[in-house]
């Protein structure tokens, strides 16, 4: 029987931009013991510029909507924007969230910075960057990224400065495929207000390397830092990285290893014909009902070949 600690509601609560048009495109990341609880900051009125990434992410509205939200007593505070938590640079992202805890969340994270993080996670170094934003929002996302340590080898961006959820998906397609180059580890679709939940399989098997997105990554985060369970998605990021339990430092670099050392992992001798493989993932196949991590060595038909066994 399940304790009650573990079934449990859990709470996060999420600052959004006043524009801000997606509040069911998030929920898709949310276990169903999790609840949401949304604020927006106060209307400006402004286009999607610096000037309002500056605004929607000033001391005030930080600490007066991260108090809006404490009386749920929320494991964790996302401020879920990505432009607000890049604006003002790396150093600024880490202030954003002491700031947060300081208004009183019990823990806090930012769009930008869970995307150093889960870079961090899945072991990337360089990113391919596609954004709706006008150029001098997207050129402070690339300065944000070259001051967290991530390399910049590719960016796409449309030049859009309203509106931006009504950006249809072949057009998020298109400018996905014009961000990635050989040599980009993963791509990055920038944005809390695209919609990319239905893209992100379907894109990482085009083009065989993470799709990272704006909400995908805040929301990964938050259940990370709370100590809530991942949800079972098909997802890169979600696949290839552990459970909540995995810490990483404030500054987003892991403090154990992202993958069990030998000694934590189950070695198994399996034939061929008892291995099903996906083809997007050619390392991960399926034995006996369990998830395996094969090593193969030799490729004649009917050598055994050594697997390593994760139960999932």
């Amino acid at each position: 029987m399940m304790s009650k600690a573990t079934t449990r509601q859990r709470y996060i609560g999420v600052i959004a931009p006043y524009d801000f048009a997606l509040d069911r495109e998030i929920w898709k990341w949310a276990p169903k013991r999790v609840t949401l609880m949304l604020t927006r900051t106060s209307h400006l009125g402004l286009p999607s510029t610096v000037a309002m990434a500056e605004g929607i992410s000033s001391e005030y509205a930080l600490r007066s909507r991260t108090q809006a939200l404490l009386t749920a007593e929320p494991d964790v505070v996302l401020y879920l924007c990505t432009s607000g938590s890049f604006v003002r640079g790396a150093d600024a992202e880490r202030q954003m969230r002491e700031v947060m805890i300081d208004a009183g969340a019990r823990e806090a994270v930012t769009t930008s910075g869970s995307l150093v993080t889960a870079a961090h996670a899945l072991g990337v170094r360089r990113l391919a960057v596609a954004t709706p934003y006008i150029d001098t929002v997207t050129d402070k996302l690339r300065d944000f990224l070259g001051e967290s340590g991530l390399e910049v080898v590719g960016d796409s961006r449309l030049g859009r400065d309203e509106r931006i959820w009504q950006i249809e998906t072949k057009m998020i397609r298109r400018l996905v495929r014009a961000a990635d180059r050989p040599d980009a580890d993963a791509v990055f679709i920038s944005c809390t207000n695209l919609r990319t939940y239905g893209l992100i399989r379907e894109l990482e098997a085009e083009l065989g390397k993470p799709v990272l997105t704006a909400n995908q990554v805040s929301v990964w985060n938050a259940l990370r830092v709370a100590g809530i369970t991942q949800p079972n998605l098909e997802q890169r990021l979600f696949l290839d990285t552990r459970s909540p339990d995995q810490h990483l430092s404030d500054d987003h670099t892991p403090t154990t290893a992202l993958v069990p050392m030998p000694s934590e992992r189950t070695l198994v001798a399996a034939v061929p014909e008892n291995l099903t493989f996906d083809a997007t993932h050619p390392h991960v196949a399926g034995c006996g009902g369990h998830r395996v991590e094969a090593t193969h060595h030799g490729g004649e038909h009917g050598a055994r070949h050594e697997a390593e066994v994760r139960v999932e």
